[in-house]
């Protein structure tokens, strides 16, 4: 996780998730249009997860 990803994540949560895949960036736009908290935390989680499971 960059700099640049959690200040894009606390601007805009899902572009900062997009790369992640189209789960992810559903998941997190809900979870923005339900309240803008949620989205950010959101957003944190999935980028601090390792993308190779």
């Amino acid at each position: 996780m960059t700099i640049w990803q959690v200040i894009l994540s606390i601007i805009f949560p899902p572009l900062a998730v997009i790369s992640r895949g189209c789960g992810s960036f559903l998941i997190t736009l809900l979870l923005t249009l339900c309240g803008w908290v949620p989205g950010v935390i959101a957003a944190l989680i999935i980028l601090n997860k390792p993308e190779n499971r």
